[in-house]
């Protein structure tokens, strides 16, 4: 099978297609056939070895595993022996962990993997962004902000997949929200149901005070510090990025102030934490409450474009 390979860090022409066996189901497995894949921050961070945590877990020198890719939507091609709750042709998205390997033609997961059954009505591109953004942005809001009816939350970095997903997902949750993304992002923000809109062009957020029950900082551009002052008393700051300065603060909030900064590798949950997410996201795409921002697609052969796209830190939504 083909599949996006990279064997050194750095830019995006390090990227490849190269041949490499195609894997077969085990006792309890399923192979799905990928159609489709994307490309996150997190993908780039990985494939450049920074920051340099990255390194301690994939690989010192080289990366060990050179299949990026942790969602993806396909087709179940083949099953193993005792398999269930899948069958050749079902529809599913899924995330692959910690052991990538999305960036192929096809992939082996258990059967009690982070795998459910696409929306009938999505398409590879919708399923594979359900798998991503909100996966990320729900456990951020609901088990780390503990956002609930009347929370006032912010989303810095709202037009992004993540972004774009916790914007809806705060809504769903019963909280005021406020986007904060770029000039020509507004009208989108309004369009996924912010009800206050920054431009970050114009307005300095972090100038409020007092305002906000959650900040969730998507953007990975802002700091606890210069937060802080925004956050009501008992707020949370929320970080994607496992910057040094947010792990300091950390551990420091959890002891010390009624004002906490939180970091969270959500994308090492255990399958039995991510399936139910998957299956709540399936149905909220059903009831038409989450609808999945798709920017640019690429074929696989354009796998170094779509790096370099999303190393410009400039996408909206879901690069696939």
């Amino acid at each position: 099978m083909k599949a996006v390979t990279y064997h050194r860090y750095g830019a995006p022409d390090v990227v490849g297609i190269e041949e490499v066996p195609t894997p077969s189901p085990a006792e309890g497995e399923i192979l799905i056939r990928i159609h489709a894949g994307v490309v996150t921050p997190a993908d780039g961070a990985a494939r450049k070895g920074e920051p340099f945590l990255i390194r301690l877990m994939g690989g010192i020198r080289r990366p060990k595993q050179p299949i990026l890719g942790s969602e993806i939507a396909g087709e179940v091609a083949a099953v193993g022996g005792g398999v269930t709750r899948f069958k050749v042709g079902d529809r599913v998205m899924a995330a692959t962990g910690d052991t990538y390997g999305g960036h192929a033609e096809y992939v082996v997961l258990a059967e009690d993997a982070a795998v459910e059954h696409m929306p009938e009505d999505a398409t590879w591109e919708q399923g594979v962004a359900l798998a991503e953004g909100p996966a990320t942005a729900m456990p951020f809001l609901r088990d780390h902000g503990h956002v609930r009816p009347g929370m006032h939350v912010l989303i810095n970095g709202g037009s992004g997949s993540v972004g774009s997903a916790a914007i809806q997902l705060a809504k769903h949750l019963g909280a005021e929200v406020t986007g904060v993304a770029s000039t020509s992002n507004q009208g989108l923000m309004r369009q996924l149901g912010a009800d206050h809109v920054v431009d970050y062009q114009q307005t300095d957020f972090t100038a409020a005070r007092d305002r906000y029950d959650v900040v969730f900082d998507v953007a990975g551009v802002s700091s606890f510090g210069a937060v802080k002052g925004a956050l009501r008393d008992g707020g949370v700051y929320l970080d994607t990025y496992p910057s040094l300065n947010t792990v300091w603060h950390q551990l420091v909030t959890s002891r010390l102030g009624s004002k906490r900064a939180v970091f969270a590798a959500t994308g090492l949950r255990k399958p039995e934490q991510k399936r139910p997410d998957l299956a709540l996201f399936r149905e909220l795409f059903e009831s038409g409450q989450l609808t999945p921002v798709i920017d640019r697609t690429f074929p696989m052969e354009q796998a170094a474009q779509a790096h370099a796209y999303v190393d410009t830190g400039h996408k909206t939504g879901n690069v696939v």
